[in-house]
């Protein structure tokens, strides 16, 4: 899969990921709109999902004159390869140099950067 979501694209499909059940495009629209603070209509959601079910992201069941979207990618599988393609992109500084990066942007709480030594401890 070489084809990349969108910001707009991508608030879509956490809106997706963070439902068990298949949802409607009325569903989806209003519960992009309410967690993201957007305005979008029913026909920007709908160009969105139909760019997803084109770049094998989502796929939709028509149930009566309705029709259902479910992903057919994971959050987590999304969040590895996107993490892959930056650490390819940034590669010249290593992992190290991408980490290093990151914690320098980021404000890191005390907690935060516990689980990150527990995560790093665990990996040996």
């Amino acid at each position: 899969m070489q084809n990349w979501l969108t910001d707009s694209e991508l608030l879509v499909m956490k809106t997706i990921w963070e439902n068990e059940d298949p949802l409607t495009v009325q569903e989806i629209m209003m519960q992009t709109n309410e967690r993201y603070d957007k305005k979008w209509k029913v026909q920007t959601i709908s160009t969105f999902l139909s760019r997803m079910v084109k770049k094998n992201y989502l796929s939709m069941e028509r149930k009566g004159r309705t029709f259902y979207y479910y992903p057919l990618v994971t959050a987590a599988s999304y969040r590895k390869r996107e993490l892959d393609r930056q650490i390819s992109f940034w590669e010249e500084g290593g992992l190290d140099g991408l980490i290093a990066s990151f914690t320098r942007t980021a404000k890191l709480t005390e907690d935060e950067k516990e689980k990150i030594r527990r995560l790093l401890d665990a990996m040996d």
